[in-house]
């Protein structure tokens, strides 16, 4: 076997302790929380780090980690100097988010993007942001999406690159909603499918192109979801269900039923989102994290709501909230780094919707927008539409105008399909009380934006 060509990061190592790789990725998690930042790291990440794979870390995990030891360097952290990291894994790595997408070299696989012209675009349009950077993330997934020049059988490379694929969709996602990446984002799945089809060099590179690629397929599936292609949506959450069946994966297979139940409901088949919520719970009963379970807790209780069965939502609930007051675990999953208690407050807040309770509702949709850190940006103004439409039910026409209002200003920097109709929804209900000065403007703001 073949020397690695990096040198371990055993300072890194040390800092670690006795943490295992996941307990310490969610202790980077959390700290990026702590100064506003959005990192994706995993057991696999800290791995990379500490084999020295990761020469230095890319801005947003250099400021995190910074955060994490006060006083110390990057070189304290074991870390080369940026400036001396070369090569084209270096530029993905120091360019912005976006640059993930783009390939890694590989002798016989990918075609990396020059350095000159591409990833100078890729640069300014991150830091320029707004629409620019959705912009800059299409094309970085079109540059991944390349199928013609496939490798005889995937290795390293290839495997993480799908896993960054994953995670910069879901960032971006965050940031920027679904409207804008769903067509791009189908091309790495395409690549991704088509390296599990051509082979692995080793069973784990296999094992994590599996994941991968089960990831990739619910996370192109949600931006089909959230961008109102609900067949597009249900097609690839069974093909991400599927993988996990043949490869054994019980995680993955919680994550599809997870994201199943929720598409359920929203297409009107509250039965079936109970039964698949609780599929999903029976795949994640041995993973040990009560977040998951608690998630999957409340996807169950909005099939019971839509069901109009009261007494078995409530059930539902109390037990989201006993799993979710457990805190976080080192076995919680790397996807659910969206669900805290914002999240919960929403999910509870669509159940009392639901169930014709719109005054309850809007009391936890306006804490869930409370709650939600303004860097995700879909995410507020998700439940800021969710609060405008529960108050407009609830008889008070002007904070729903209001908070109707908020969500026409973030929809400059968010594209999604179901926020919008969500909007108009409520545009819709407060159509007779059109003659308040306030809910007159929100109808007039809401009618020159459509």
């Amino acid at each position: 076997m073949a020397a690695s060509p990096h040198s371990p990061n055993t300072p890194f190592r040390r800092l670690r302790g006795q943490h295992s790789p996941a307990e310490f990725a969610a202790l980077v998690r959390r700290a990026a929380k702590e100064i506003g930042e959005t990192v994706s790291c995993d057991a696999r990440y800290i791995g990379r780090v500490e084999s020295g794979e990761i020469r230095c870390p890319n801005y947003a995990y250099e400021r995190v980690f910074l955060h994490m030891f006060p006083g110390r360097t990057l070189a304290d952290l074991g870390f080369s100097p940026r400036e001396t990291v070369r090569g084209r894994l270096a530029q993905r790595e120091q360019a912005a988010p976006f640059a993930a997408f783009a390939k890694r070299p590989h002798p016989t696989g990918f075609p990396a993007p020059s350095r000159s012209k591409e990833s100078d675009v890729l640069r300014r349009a991150f830091m320029a942001g707004g629409s620019a950077t959705v912009a800059a993330a299409t094309l970085s997934l079109t540059l991944l999406g390349d199928t013609r020049r496939m490798p005889s059988r995937a290795g390293e490379a290839e495997a993480a690159a799908v896993e960054d694929a994953v995670r910069q969709i879901r960032l971006l996602d965050d940031r920027h909603g679904a409207d804008a990446l769903y067509r791009r984002a189908a091309e790495p799945l395409r690549t991704a499918y088509a390296l599990l089809d051509a082979g692995a060099t080793r069973q784990s590179t296999e094992d994590r192109l599996h994941a991968g690629a089960g990831e990739l397929a619910i996370s192109v599936g949600w931006l089909a979801h959230d961008s109102g292609r609900f067949d597009d949506a249900r097609s690839h959450y069974a093909e991400a269900l599927a993988t996990a069946r043949v490869s054994g994966d019980s995680g993955l297979e919680a994550h599809a039923f997870s994201n199943m139940a929720f598409l359920a409901r929203d297409c009107g088949r509250p039965r079936e989102s109970v039964r698949a919520a609780q599929a999903g719970r029976r795949a994640a009963r041995s993973l040990g994290s009560p977040r998951l379970l608690s998630l999957l807790a409340l996807r169950e209780a909005g099939g019971w709501a839509g069901l109009s069965d009261r007494k078995a939502c409530e059930e539902a609930l109390t037990r989201a909230h006993t799993e979710f007051s457990r805190g976080e675990a080192g076995a919680d999953p790397e996807w659910m780094s969206f669900f805290g208690e914002a999240e919960l407050e929403s999910l509870e807040s669509r159940c009392w919707a639901a169930l014709g309770e719109h005054a309850r509702a809007a009391r936890h949709a306006r804490r869930a927008a409370d709650l939600q850190d303004p860097h995700f940006a879909r995410n507020v103004a998700l439940y800021t539409a969710e609060l405008a439409d529960d108050l407009a039910h609830a008889g008070a026409p002007d904070e729903a105008a209001w908070a109707g209002g908020r969500v026409l200003e973030l929809l400059d920097q968010v594209q999604s399909t179901r926020i919008q109709s969500m909007l108009a929804a409520t545009a819709r209900t407060l159509v007779p009380h059109q003659r308040s000065p306030r809910v007159g403007a929100f109808l007039g703001r809401h009618a020159s934006t459509v």
